[in-house]
């Protein structure tokens, strides 16, 4: 079975770290068509998660049901979808869920608080433990089933399990009482047939597997939780701007464009109390878009607050600002040339004729890279303003646009011209050093007086 880096981004054939590549198999037609995940348990041994985990972050990037089926080790994701693109997937999942921030080993564990509704984790390799960053719905699912939990306790699959204990809760109500036989066998009784030791015994496992295990101290100390609106506001001023980011909210249930909204306030209040030029609030806006998911559109949030008819001062102004999101981002720098569209379509009569030198102050100014322009001038979008605006911006900026071409060709001649000087002057150069190695000028076998030497320095 071919084997890929578990770190995919790590391109050493001789990694340690290595994992099955994902196998997928579509079955089924019409509305019941669904993605078969031919070796997820085995992924997942790899990767040290819980198959359902990668599973569930499937159903969640794509929109789509999961299932699983422990006892066969079966997950199913609802549709039809390329094993390329879920492999694809499942590398935002590793970064994510596995990775550790710190040294980017993947040794690492999941624990989950569920007094606090919070995930940890921890590094074997570099020792490192904290709140997870991410801010994903599989949170939820994680706190709900944390990795200690036995999927076996659910039934084979989560569905069948639901399915018995809601048959199980049926009977006891019909009973009005737990059945003789149960308390009989849990009392070292005999029974007609057995089968309620059997039940008796299964459910006790479900119940020990589903409640997470407890220090001894904390049990004997009794204490408690308080759970008032004035103790949790009390704890979150506690906490670190890095903490706030990590905890588990109901921000990420939201739409996405309810989840920009909440950004586009935060910028707009630092904005109007003139906080911008702070770097620790710039922290704080990042840590907010990573928090709430909008790392890639937050620059063009950024822009409409930020960008006026006078964008080129507003650009160096906000330079730092800018370059937090956009540095080695290039899904970011396309939001903010949409933003730098959509401010150029606002101010059209000034800003139109000043499209090409913006541009080239981004350029220099290292907030957009060559290859995202030379990129986004292919093609004209009506993505963010009008075709027609948009096209007479590429229009505009196209002089700057070819200067970035000729350039770069002109890098690569003459670095292939310095190759060819280098291979023909080589030859000469050896004979020369040879002839020169026996000679010496007595004039210059002095040293100058203004020579420096190092240990005078």
């Amino acid at each position: 079975m071919a084997t890929v880096n578990v770190n995919r981004s790590v391109t050493d054939i001789f990694y340690r770290y290595k994992m099955p590549r994902l196998q997928a198999k579509v079955e089924g037609k019409g509305n019941g068509i669904k993605t078969v995940l031919v070796n997820m348990a085995e992924v997942a041994r790899a990767i040290g998660r819980p198959a359902t985990y990668p599973t569930k972050y499937f159903g969640c990037e794509l929109g789509a049901q999961t299932l699983f089926d422990h006892k066969n080790e079966r997950f199913v994701v609802n549709g039809s979808h390329d094993v390329n693109k879920l492999q694809d997937l499942l590398d935002g999942f590793i970064r994510k869920f596995v990775l550790c921030p710190e040294c980017d080993n993947p040794e690492t564990n999941l624990t989950v608080s569920a007094k606090n509704q919070t995930i940890s984790q921890s590094c074997k390799a570099c020792g490192f433990h904290g709140l997870l960053k991410v801010n994903h719905k599989v949170n939820t699912f994680i706190v709900k089933n944390p990795p200690s939990l036995n999927p076996a306790a659910q039934g084979s699959s989560l569905t069948e399990g639901k399915r018995a204990k809601k048959q199980k809760q049926k009977n006891d109500n019909s009973d009005g009482s737990i059945s003789n036989n149960s308390l009989a066998n849990n009392s070292g009784g005999e029974s007609d047939g057995g089968n309620g030791t059997n039940q008796a015994i299964q459910t006790e496992a479900e119940i020990s597997a589903a409640i997470p295990e407890k220090n001894k101290e904390e049990d004997d100390e009794g204490w408690s939780v308080d759970v008032s609106k004035e103790a949790i506001r009390a704890r979150l001023q506690d906490l670190t701007d890095g903490a706030k980011g990590m905890t588990i909210s109901d921000d990420y249930d939201k739409t996405e464009k309810e989840r920009i909204d909440i950004f586009y306030e935060l910028v707009k209040d630092k904005r109007d109390k003139k906080q911008l030029d702070d770097k620790a609030i710039h922290k704080e806006l990042f840590i907010e878009a990573d928090r709430l998911d909008i790392l890639n559109k937050a620059p063009l949030v950024l822009a409409e607050l930020l960008f006026t008819e006078n964008i080129i001062k507003d650009v160096h102004k906000n330079r730092n600002l800018l370059l937090r999101f956009t540095l080695n981002n290039t899904k970011a720098q396309r939001y903010l040339i949409g933003g730098v569209e959509q401010t150029v379509e606002l101010h059209t009569s000034t800003l139109m004729s000043k499209v090409a030198g913006i541009f080239k102050i981004l350029y220099d100014l290292d907030i957009l890279e060559e290859k995202v322009i030379l990129e986004w001038a292919q093609k004209v979008s009506k993505r963010h303003v009008s075709k027609k605006i948009a096209a007479e911006i590429h229009e505009k900026v196209m002089p700057f646009v070819q200067w970035l071409k000729n350039a770069e060709e002109e890098s690569e001649s003459s670095e292939e011209e310095d190759e060819e000087e280098f291979v023909e002057s080589d030859e000469s150069d050896k004979e020369a050093m040879r002839r020169d190695k026996y000679r010496v000028n007595p004039i210059q076998a002095e040293p100058e007086e203004d020579a420096i030497n190092i240990d005078d320095i």
